[in-house]
């Protein structure tokens, strides 16, 4: 064992104790790595990390421009908002106050045909009124021409007859029941 022991000591010590060929070596070969790795590789990262430095940078102002144009469509769209509902307030006014004006209308046309009936009724409730007084007089003349012919037992001449009705209709008063009737 102590042969086996020797052998991994001294090939494992190589690492631990500087040799200075192996370092030069080391350092050459890094900097072959670092010179190529400088002209080969870090251009194409380079180059690599700039397209995408420049394809971040477009992709913020894309969205930029197109939160920009959000913002400006919302901004159209709150107005046309208003414009609507103010239209609708507009139409709605209108058709109230269309409405009123009818319903004024209809109020007003409604007062004058009741007024046009009120005079109409009143037209005819006046001639039958006089219907019937007139009636009323030939009604009394005739009557009192029959019961003076009765009372006096003989027919009276035309000219006693008109004197006798004109008395009866003087004794009557036809105005107080013309009146009576026009306040029924």
């Amino acid at each position: 064992m102590g042969a086996l022991h020797t052998v991994t000591a001294a090939s494992g010590s190589f690492l631990i104790t500087p040799n200075v060929g192996l370092m030069i070596w080391v350092l050459v070969v890094f900097g072959l790595t670092m010179l190529l790795l400088a002209k080969l590789a870090f251009p194409r990262i380079s180059e690599a990390l700039d397209r995408r430095q420049q394809a971040i940078e477009e992709s913020i102002d894309s969205a930029e421009r197109t939160k920009a144009e959000a913002d400006e469509i919302l901004s159209e769209y709150r107005q046309r908002l208003a414009e609507a509902r103010e239209q609708a307030n507009e139409i709605v006014q209108r058709a109230r106050s269309a409405a009123e004006t009818h319903e004024a209308e209809s109020r007003d046309k409604g007062k004058a045909m009741i007024a046009e009936a009120t005079t109409r009724a009143e037209r005819e409730i006046q001639a039958a009124t006089e219907r019937a007084i007139d009636g009323l007089r030939r009604e009394v003349a005739d009557l009192t021409v029959l019961a003076t012919e009765k009372v006096t037992r003989r027919s009276l001449t035309d000219e006693d007859q008109r004197r006798l009705v004109e008395e009866a209709l003087g004794e009557l008063d036809f105005a107080s029941l013309s009146a009576g009737a026009q306040e029924n």
